[in-house]
């Protein structure tokens, strides 16, 4: 096979992105480029690499083949630069996903644990729902990743090889509304009462959940507020311009004004924390920031 190493970056953003319109967004092509690239790749490995389907794009059996040997050409690729260069890295680095509500719950503590103990890590760290988490792993863009999965927590997909995965904690879905609003003194609220609510709640592809809104809601809910910053969402929620769900572990990070319910008249909404990573990635490293992740959950 004639491979590129930008057919392989291109390959690897695909399969990351979903899309070829979102991996031409992140690496700077434009979408025809991307396309090119994609069919090239599928010319010179002679396999149809990616499918095309009504929610993005996947990649087959052959893709996730290619997509294995594109991370140990690139990354030697990185390998090579940097001892041209004769840059030594000083410290190790570990690429690390998480979903947002885990960045406000865990990543501080588990931060500064890691910091107490090997200092010379250094974490990089980028949020995203678990969907896109999931194709980050895959694609070789995160070392680890903290994801969320709802009962019954089946495998998140049928893609081989199976994603290593380490429950870490389980913690309720619960609502958070204004203490002055119309909720105000209370610690519960029946369902009833939120077919009617304002919600304020993340955007998110059709092939991912809407976040914000109380799985299950009979009727349609009534969205006011579109917005992906927890910050944001609470900050509407305490000038009481809606609710919104959130884990009961941001109990202690929530900002005043706000009051956390529970959710009466329907099954708990239970979620349950991961440690994601692809199989075989046990490098010593990795396992010492999985481990003060653990320990922070």
């Amino acid at each position: 096979m004639d491979l590129s190493s930008t057919g392989l970056r291109v390959l690897r953003q695909i399969a990351e992105s979903g899309s070829f319109t979102s991996a031409a967004a992140k690496l700077g092509y434009t979408q025809s480029a991307v396309s090119r690239q994609a069919a090239a790749l599928e010319r010179s490995a002679d396999a149809t690499l990616f499918e095309r389907r009504p929610d993005g794009v996947r990649l087959t059996p052959a893709g996730l083949t290619m997509l294995r040997h594109a991370h140990t050409v690139l990354n030697s690729l990185a390998a090579a630069e940097r001892e041209l260069a004769g840059t030594v890295p000083q410290t190790e680095s570990v690429r690390l996903g998480l979903i947002v509500s885990a960045s406000a719950a865990l990543l501080p503590d588990a931060l500064a644990l890691l910091d107490s103990v090997s200092p010379q890590i250094r974490v990089i760290t980028s949020e995203g729902t678990t969907p896109r988490l999931i194709r980050a792993l895959r694609a070789g863009s995160l070392d680890l990743a903290v994801l969320t999965s709802r009962p019954p927590h089946r495998p998140f997909d049928s893609e081989s090889p199976r994603l290593h995965l380490e429950p870490i904690a389980d913690t309720e879905l619960v609502v958070a509304a204004s203490s002055t609003g119309e909720f105000s003194g209370r610690t519960a609220v029946h369902i009833d009462e939120l077919v009617d609510a304002r919600w304020i709640a993340s955007q998110a592809p059709k092939s991912e959940p809407l976040l914000g809104v109380w799985p299950g809601l009979p009727g349609r809910p009534r969205i006011m507020h579109f917005t992906n910053d927890w910050l944001a969402k609470l900050q509407l929620v305490a000038g009481g311009f809606g609710v919104t769900t959130v884990p009961v572990r941001l109990a202690r990070v929530l900002p005043p004004g706000v009051s956390l319910l529970r959710v009466e008249g329907a099954p708990a909404e239970v979620r349950r924390l991961l440690l994601a990573r692809l199989p075989g990635n046990r490098a010593t490293v990795i396992d010492r920031v999985a481990r003060a992740i653990a320990s922070a959950a």
